[in-house]
């Protein structure tokens, strides 16, 4: 059955000699993986830049249904195309390793395949607020992550709650001036963001993902981090 979506391109690989293996967290089914035949020749139509992380792309797809049998998992695409086009995202080093670490941690965490309208206007909006922004988004990632939480259904009220639960899993705990800038970073959007120094900001970035490793047990190594601290001044 044909199917019209939108979809944010998670991450790809390489598939024989000129395919690929994507996958896209969709508007109306969710996390999904498809097929793309023939996309890394030099006749396709279809660029291999559409597959890059976090793209934002209008997809007619090929859905099969619940007894589509043993490769039911794996759907094709029947048309694709850019839904809005980067203007920065891609070639600044500082927001294209925010990024490489949103999309490992969005691989890791998004498991559900239904459709979930709310999750996906806010990481559509979130990812075309980080391409948009000329500066002052390099908090975006803690935002980001603590926004998420909502979506993902562990979403703390404020800093001393994350705190607590590292706590009482005697992983290290935030010091009191961290959990006043943890709790000015939940309460304020993307372009109100506060002034916070390299070190602070790392030290919170280790503590969200502490406590999200308490509540996505997918979650792992997150290998882009090293690169991220490095690159974020």
């Amino acid at each position: 059955m044909l199917n019209k979506t939108r979809g944010i391109v998670i991450n790809y690989i390489r598939y024989r000699e000129t395919s690929v293996i994507v996958n896209i967290y969709t508007e109306e089914f969710g996390i999904q993986t498809y097929i793309e035949n023939g996309v890394r020749s030099a006749k396709s139509k279809n660029k291999i830049a559409l597959f890059q992380p976090l793209t934002l792309l209008d997809l007619v797809i090929y859905q099969k249904g619940k007894n589509a049998g043993a490769n039911k998992q794996i759907h094709r695409i029947a048309e694709i195309k850019c839904n809005t086009p980067f203007h920065t995202l891609p070639y600044d080093i500082y927001k294209s390793s925010i990024a490489l670490f949103i999309t490992e941690i969005l691989g890791k965490s998004l498991k559900e395949e239904t459709g979930n309208h709310f999750l996906f206007e806010f990481l559509h909006n979130s990812i075309i607020w980080l391409d948009e922004i000329e500066e002052h988004f390099e908090n975006f990632h803690l935002q980001f992550l603590l926004q998420l939480g909502t979506y993902l259904g562990f979403s703390p009220e404020n800093a001393h709650e994350i705190s607590n639960e590292l706590r009482i899993h005697n992983l290290p705990v935030l010091s009191l001036s961290l959990e006043n800038q943890l709790d000015v970073l939940l309460n304020t959007p993307y372009h109100q963001s506060p002034k916070i120094d390299r070190n602070s900001r790392n030290q919170l970035l280790e503590s969200i993902i502490l406590f999200y490793r308490l509540h996505v047990d997918t979650l792992g190594e997150i290998k882009s981090l090293t690169v991220l601290k490095e690159v974020m001044r």
